[in-house]
């Protein structure tokens, strides 16, 4: 069995203030994205869409809660929950609003 292991304390910050962490590129995954955003309760994140990767997007609420913009919707979420985006899904795919 082939796989890839990385510990989100081990790769190099990014993004405003050093709140990414792109672990795609870490593991070596090709059909969807995986990051880590570490962001305060007054930061919005950035509205971006991947139709031009083609990949899908899991985004994972580690703490908190906050609300996402998927497509124009507000969604709520909280510790705990998963969010699957597709490619061409537009939206803040991070925290419009961390709590």
């Amino acid at each position: 069995m082939d796989y890839s292991r990385v510990n989100v304390h081990e790769l190099e910050a990014a993004g405003p203030g050093g709140a990414v962490r792109f672990v795609r590129r870490a593991l070596g995954v090709e059909a969807f994205g995986m990051t880590w955003i570490e962001l305060p309760s007054d930061v919005v994140g950035r509205e971006h869409a991947e139709s031009a990767t083609g990949q899908e997007e899991v985004s994972v609420v580690i703490r908190g809660s906050g609300v996402f913009r998927v497509d124009g919707v507000e969604v709520k979420v909280r510790e705990g929950d998963f969010l699957r985006f597709d490619p061409e899904t537009t939206g803040v795919r991070s925290p419009v609003r961390a709590g």
